[in-house]
């Protein structure tokens, strides 16, 4: 289990640079192979308090590890993240120590540590030894139900640390919401010089004023008058690649009735199917009634109907 680094120096979470150093400073005079001769649990302890103290003392490395936590922070930076870019010759020489103890010898000549590995302590069993991935991003791209149907190419803007980036962006057919496309590299930066974070492009359906949607379903309301449900008739019905289907409804439809027409939804991905056209019969009643239509409506409700 990894350990904490706030804890390692004996410090709080909140704990200024001044504060981790002086803790650091304090911690150090106390576990220096040149104080403690030859003891390894005190040059182990030593080797932990200085990789804490490489991480919290780095704005950039801090704020990731108060990001992925202990854990999280440990299996996605090595030990060659950890110590790039940071100079514990100077620190030694200002708290007194010889400044030549990150060359591989300490004073008096004898050697301290195995350097290999990536940092100046060798490598640790539980850091991940490839370099750190940059963070993945999810851009949530707006799609009418046409272009979903047909696919379609977009150029978007991301914005990174400090500068900002257009990518095009193929939509296939089939990206209804909740599916994802992946473009490997074109996530976040590393931190630490690794490859880039992957991107998710997520698409987000707009509403359509025709359509409804479930999945690949496709849902449109169809209203008839009273007579056309009792005699029946034949109607066109628009679909998404602008085709118009025939439809014949048959004498004696009740509102409500749904009628599939399959094949005329939203296609898969992959394979090339497609989903199905669901139409709903509505009932269309006249706001006002002339006075021949209501006497024609009476005479029927005396054969009662």
């Amino acid at each position: 289990m990894a350990e904490d680094y706030y804890q390692l120096l004996g410090v709080k979470k909140d704990a200024s640079k001044e504060d981790i150093k002086k803790a650091y400073r304090k911690l150090a005079m106390k576990y220096h192979p040149d104080h403690t001769k030859g003891d390894k649990a005190a040059e182990e302890k030593f080797k932990k308090i200085s990789e804490a103290y490489a991480v919290l003392s780095d704005k950039k490395k801090r704020k990731e590890y108060d990001t992925f936590g202990a854990e999280g922070f440990q299996q996605r930076f090595t030990q060659e993240d950890i110590f790039r870019g940071f100079d514990f010759g100077d620190i030694f020489r200002e708290f007194g120590f010889g400044g030549d103890f990150f060359s591989g010898r300490s004073r008096g000549g004898s050697t301290r540590f195995n350097f290999g590995g990536g940092g100046p302590f060798g490598s640790q069993a539980g850091h991940q030894q490839a370099r750190t991935k940059g963070a993945d991003l999810v851009y949530e791209l707006p799609l009418t139900l046409k272009e979903v149907a047909t696919g379609t190419s977009k150029t978007i803007s991301l914005q990174h640390q400090g500068y900002s980036e257009k990518v095009t962006v193929k939509v296939p057919k089939g990206l209804i919401s909740g599916k994802k496309l992946r473009l490997a590299g074109k996530g976040s930066p590393s931190p630490l010089g690794g490859p880039a974070g992957d991107l998710f492009i997520q698409a987000k359906m707009l509403n359509d004023p025709v359509y409804q949607t479930d999945k690949y379903d496709l849902h449109m309301n169809y209203e008839l008058k009273l007579s056309e449900l009792i005699l029946g008739t034949s109607i066109s019905v628009p679909t998404l690649d602008d085709k118009q289907l025939n439809l014949k409804i048959p004498p004696g439809t009740k509102p409500g009735t749904k009628m599939r027409m399959s094949g005329h939804g939203l296609p898969h991905m992959k394979g090339g199917k497609k989903g199905d056209l669901y139409l709903k019969i509505q009932l269309k009643l006249p706001k006002k009634l002339t006075d021949e239509q209501k006497k024609l409506i009476k005479e029927l409700a005396a054969t009662g109907m």
